[in-house]
């Protein structure tokens, strides 16, 4: 209930819990996983009230190198090494981008706002700059819009189209109407093709722009509501994909060619 309410991350409220920190009606609970309900009980932390936090969101221009968590096993840095300092409150990542990859990061305190920006049937689109180790021609960047099925999931990209080439290499715009993991990277694979950077540069209406790299700005409220205003609902008919289908295709379209397409030139 602590981090629902944007106060803290689960681990943390596990803790306090634990801790002895938290009250519920009066009375100190030590079990985290305590029935708890909004609004049917006063919940206190060192003994004070607990209220739902000011949602806010923040875009970070993530560098290459840092992964999206806030503790890492491995002791890898972490997008939160940007954010020393800040004085911000509990912010956790909504949604992610791989170690490898870089750009536009959201992060927020409101679990169900995170929740519709992420659903990967409804959420914003998500644009990408995508430099591969080829120069795709016409019918393979067709090829990537069909999709492919991969590991039992269906990806394809909403659309795509060359920014610019040279020599061996191109830089292409990719754009995702579903979020899956490694999507982009499985699908260009899929065609043999290696990716050389990723960089997303826009969710929805909410872009990249110039923020400079591990530099970050909060959204207005108006921005933040624009990302999840007027989204549908999941379609239920697509939690129940046909037998020997894990997931059907994307928003309307219908799957592309399944046997492995050979990378042009």
């Amino acid at each position: 209930m602590l981090s629902k309410f944007g106060l803290c991350s689960r681990t943390q409220a596990a803790e306090w819990v634990r801790g002895g920190r938290v009250a519920v009606a009066g009375r100190i609970v030590r079990d985290p996983d305590f029935p708890v309900s909004p609004g049917q009980a006063a919940i206190t932390v060192d003994g004070l009230p607990v209220t739902a936090a000011e949602r806010i969101v923040i875009a970070l221009n993530k560098p290459r190198g840092l992964v999206t968590t806030a503790r890492d096993e491995q002791g890898r840095d972490t997008v939160y090494r940007c954010l020393d300092g800040a004085g911000l409150p509990w912010l956790a990542p909504v949604g992610r981008l791989d170690k490898a990859s870089e750009g536009l990061l959201l992060l927020a305190n409101d679990p169900q706002w995170a929740a519709a920006v992420t659903d990967p049937d409804s959420g914003p689109d998500k644009t990408y700059h995508v430099q591969v180790d080829a120069v795709p021609d016409a019918a393979l960047l067709a090829a990537l819009q069909a999709g492919i099925e991969d590991a039992g999931e269906f990806l394809a990209a909403k659309s795509v189209r060359p920014l610019r080439s040279g020599g061996r290499t191109a830089w292409l715009e990719i754009v995702l109407d579903e979020g899956r993991n490694r999507q982009i990277r499985r699908l260009l694979a899929a065609f043999d093709i290696g990716v050389l950077r990723l960089v997303r540069v826009a969710i929805g209406d909410v872009l990249l722009g110039e923020l400079a790299k591990g530099g970050w700005r909060r959204l207005s409220a108006a921005e933040a509501e624009a990302l999840v205003a007027g989204l549908r609902p999941p379609d239920p008919a697509r939690a129940a994909p046909a037998a020997g289908h894990s997931r059907s295709p994307g928003r309307g379209r219908t799957a592309g060619p399944g046997p492995r397409a050979r990378r042009p030139g």
